[in-house]
């Protein structure tokens, strides 16, 4: 199974912008990466008028739009899937997930903080801590959450080798 990791945190946090800063880290170390963003809200990525949206409007179940350089999906579900079914599906050529969001689901979760204590508990799989505040030295381990490790933001290199000891090293 592949590894998942979701970064975690209130909204305006940093969690997108740690992961963006995460993921050349860890493809300078020879590992592919794969991301999954959770909306909690309906999406949509189609444009009305487009050639894909009409095909989805017309009544196909999927529509796939494929070029040399990408590929997107469309896929109309019945109801959320979790992400070990989207990893099996969708991410067979990567050795890591990185999701944003997804606090509930049972995976170790990073949690950003920015504004004040966590939301995340130490028994819903939180496995760290990252400072996001102005003052990055005032930050200090909330009570109960002692034996959680800590980053600051700017240690993304830290947060990343934590990631590969963790998650991808053979003998871990």
């Amino acid at each position: 199974m592949i590894p998942i990791v979701s970064i975690v945190g209130k909204s305006n946090s940093g969690k997108t912008t740690l992961i963006e800063n995460l993921i050349p880290n860890l493809k300078e170390m020879g590992y592919k990466v794969g991301t999954i963003k959770h909306d909690a809200h309906k999406f949509d990525i189609d444009h009305e008028g487009k050639d894909t949206w009409r095909m989805t409007k017309s009544g196909a179940n999927t529509v796939v739009i494929a070029s040399m350089e990408k590929m997107a999906m469309i896929k109309n579900i019945d109801c959320e899937k979790n992400l070990d079914e989207i990893a099996e599906w969708l991410f067979t050529d990567v050795d890591i997930i990185i999701t944003e969001g997804y606090k509930s689901m049972d995976k170790p979760k990073i949690e950003v903080i920015r504004f004040d204590n966590p939301i995340t508990t130490t028994d819903n799989n939180l496995i760290a801590l990252v400072n996001n505040f102005v003052d990055e030295n005032s930050f200090q381990s909330p009570e109960g959450f002692d034996n959680i490790k800590l980053f600051r933001f700017k240690d993304v290199e830290k947060i990343a080798d934590f990631i590969v000891q963790r998650f991808l090293c053979k003998d871990s």
